[in-house]
């Protein structure tokens, strides 16, 4: 059989995707601990304002039009609608009501992550400029489309600046090639988060080499944990929507964090033209929509308290992150060289001083293949997180991602105790000094 250049790289399972199969095909439920995947907490889940939500779509056809039929590949009106009235009430973003009727909303096919896939689809093959740790979900998706992964350092402020300048400079002619930027704003597995500078400085990058090739060059902010900024000391983030003279800028959004990512709602917003028609026309190419029916009740409940919806998730998410941080001090702070995170989304990011986290590692091993009923403890190792050509390729092999979104607080603290123990006795500090 033959296979696209797409099938053929992805006959391989990636590594996290090997790991977590690994791991859940044998998964304890209330004995093993998860502090890998990504899953909301089951408990921020609204099931009963879901269930109102989905009888109020059924009991209306008026307002819920054909809500169990096809739908519009732009997505429901009344959708797109209850996105706008949202971002307008709550603010996030600071965007106004010119800044959005100036840009069109979509709706994707199956989330945000669909809307990331159909990006590898429309834009032409190149360089993708993005931050080092990455998504690496979807740094990987994109090798195995085509495209180069360019990985920038990141700092505490998000995408280093003077890094970014200095991989631009070594590209040299190659710089034409670069296809578009794609910032997650809350990263994704760090959770640092891209100050308002810093974003206007990366939209400014790219608009300068958008005017020195004549073309636009299209900057992507990920916007998939903005929406759990859980830390009141953190300033407000403004998006570079209003200021984008160029038309280059456009965001992405998501249900799936402060809601249900069952319900497999994601948005793109930017400035409306060829490249937003050829999205619309991918979404209508792998299924015409997303399900009417589900959209309607998202937009139900978007009109329908999710401000306290907000409230209680970033409550509960800060809470635990205060715990988890407090814990990570206790256990592991005499073998830590850093820990990003805690402010927004549900990661810390670790560096460990000396113990090695990757997968053949012995720590790695210690806690994925505990004997017995002794639980087993599943992270995701920097190694992944990083890019392997990158500037932190070494420093990886050091590095984890702890996610406390889906245990409870004191099933992760447990954990961390058990992460302490697994720590090698010639790493520094003896293990129980």
């Amino acid at each position: 059989m033959h296979l696209s250049w797409y099938g053929a790289a992805s006959t391989q399972p990636s590594p996290v995707n090997r790991m977590m199969a690994a791991f859940t095909s044998t998964f304890r439920d209330g004995v093993d601990i998860n502090l890998g995947v990504g899953f909301v907490n089951e408990q921020t889940i609204p099931i009963a304002r879901i269930e109102q939500a989905m009888r109020a779509v059924a009991a209306d056809p008026i307002t819920y039009r054909q809500a169990f039929n096809y739908g519009s590949s732009t997505g429901t009106a009344n959708l797109i609608a209850a996105v706008r009235r949202f971002l307008l009430r709550s603010r996030l973003g600071q965007l106004d009501a010119a800044t959005l009727d100036r840009n069109r909303l979509i709706i994707g096919p199956c989330g945000a992550t669909s809307l990331l896939d159909a990006l590898a689809v429309v834009l032409k093959e190149g360089i993708v400029i993005t931050s080092d740790p990455a998504y690496y979900i979807y740094a990987d998706a994109l090798e195995r489309q085509g495209f180069e992964v360019l990985a920038v350092p990141e700092d505490s402020e998000g995408i280093s600046l003077e890094a970014l300048e200095r991989k631009l400079h070594d590209l040299g002619d190659r710089v034409d090639e670069i296809s578009f930027f794609y910032v997650v704003t809350v990263n994704n597995p760090s959770c640092t988060i891209l100050s308002n500078a810093r974003r206007r400085a990366l939209y400014d990058v790219a608009a300068r080499l958008s005017r020195k090739q004549s073309r636009r060059i299209p900057i992507f902010f990920d916007l998939a944990y903005e929406w759990l900024l859980h830390d009141p000391r953190v300033e407000p983030l403004t998006s570079v929507l209003p200021q984008d003279d160029l038309e280059i800028a456009y965001e992405i959004g998501t249900l799936s964090k402060v809601i249900a990512p069952a319900l497999r709602i994601g948005y793109l917003l930017g400035p409306d033209g060829p490249f937003l028609h050829s999205m619309i026309q991918k979404t209508s190419d792998t299924g015409f929509s997303a399900p009417p029916f589900v959209q309607e009740m998202a937009a139900y409940l978007l009109d329908h308290g999710i401000e306290d919806q907000m409230r209680a998730v970033n409550t509960g998410y800060r809470a635990k992150a205060l715990a988890v941080r407090a814990g990570i001090d206790q256990q592991l702070g005499p073998f830590l060289a850093d820990c990003r995170g805690g402010s927004a989304g549900f990661y810390f990011y670790l560096t460990m001083r000396e113990v090695e986290t990757r997968p053949a590692s012995q720590f790695f091993r210690a806690l994925t293949e505990a004997p017995g009923d002794r639980p087993r403890i599943i992270y995701i190792p920097g190694e992944y997180c990083v890019h392997p050509r990158g500037d932190l390729s070494a420093i990886g092999r050091r590095q984890l991602r702890l996610s406390y979104g889906f245990e409870d607080a004191h099933t992760i603290v447990r954990a961390l105790a058990l992460m302490r123990e697994a720590v090698p006795r010639e790493s520094g500090t003896l293990v129980g000094s």
